[in-house]
């Protein structure tokens, strides 16, 4: 086996210089991304009032801005498609509410929590997502 001059093999330096390369590239890819302001969302004041409340009730198990999932389905473009993702039904205003005052399967009903206004101003922002 061929040695350098340091008195390592080849491949030793080759690994070496991969693994830096690697870590580096881990450590500026893991950079968590700041959470953006209501204003350069552009969310108007129905839609961020809406936020307020995701963010207090909905946000531990619905992630709004990703597709991956907490312990509920992302509600990342809820309202792009035609059905919702898990239970089939259509994604329109009438059935979202029906879901967020009764609940389905493990998610709570938030009849008691929230009023018609606050209702309308979550549908708003989900709308955004």
């Amino acid at each position: 086996m061929e040695l350098l001059e340091s008195g390592r093999r080849p491949w030793v330096s080759w690994l070496s210089l991969c693994l830096c390369v690697s870590m580096v590239s881990l450590l500026l890819g893991c950079e968590a991304e700041r959470r953006k302001s209501d204003a350069e969302l552009g969310l108007n004041p129905q839609q961020a009032a809406g936020r307020h409340f995701y963010d207090r009730q909905c946000d531990r198990c619905h992630e709004p801005y990703s597709s991956r999932g907490k312990k509920g389905p992302s509600l990342q473009g809820v309202f792009k498609k035609q059905y919702l993702k898990i239970s089939g039904l259509p994604a329109n205003d009438e059935r979202v509410t029906e879901i967020i005052k009764m609940g389905r399967a493990k998610m709570p009903g938030f009849s008691q929590v929230l009023d018609e206004q606050q209702t309308a101003d979550l549908l708003a922002y989900l709308h955004t997502l």
